[in-house]
């Protein structure tokens, strides 16, 4: 493998961190940075662009109470300017039913194609195939008062005084 394959799977790798993480902390803003203008998301429920997906997410995870997503491994093969990848992830999602919190987790893989256009690597099709879901009464009570720093949405997430708006 050469330095170059190396560098363009540590930057699409990146892209699902971004991803990722503009999910958690509802930031549209930095979805939109990992598609390509004309990029195309199949998710069985949703077909469209990436740039309609982005909205349709941040509107779908709006009303939930806390969003944590995490990569697995990361399976990415580099052709040139080209790329195909799946991604491993785990999601969990504290939402609100009949009343109660209940901490639903989702897991499953992101199978995605990728394009290096003007030196930039970015998503050109995502789609996200579930392997599995659980849904639980939450446990959060652990928390109170323990004085822990937690996670909120953007602006007010801990990380964002730290790395700004980049982090």
């Amino acid at each position: 493998m050469t330095l170059e394959e190396l560098l363009a799977k540590q930057e699409i790798y990146e892209l699902s961190c971004n991803y990722m993480r503009g999910l958690d902390r509802l930031d549209a803003e930095l979805m939109h940075t990992v598609f390509h203008d004309d990029a195309t998301v199949d998710y069985g429920f949703f077909q469209g662009s990436g740039k309609d997906f982005v909205a349709f997410a941040q509107n779908a995870l709006k009303d939930h109470l806390a969003n944590h997503h995490m990569i697995g491994q990361a399976n990415i093969k580099v052709d040139g300017d080209q790329a195909i990848g799946e991604v491993y992830f785990q999601a969990f999602h504290r939402v609100l039913q009949d009343g109660e919190e209940k901490d639903l987790f989702i897991s499953g893989r992101y199978v995605d194609r990728y394009q290096r256009r003007d030196g930039t690597w970015k998503i050109s099709f995502r789609s996200e195939v579930n392997d599995w879901a659980r849904m639980e009464a939450d446990a959060d009570s652990y928390l109170a008062g323990s004085g822990c720093l937690i996670g909120e949405r953007k602006p007010g997430d801990y990380s964002y005084g730290i790395f700004g708006g980049n982090g």
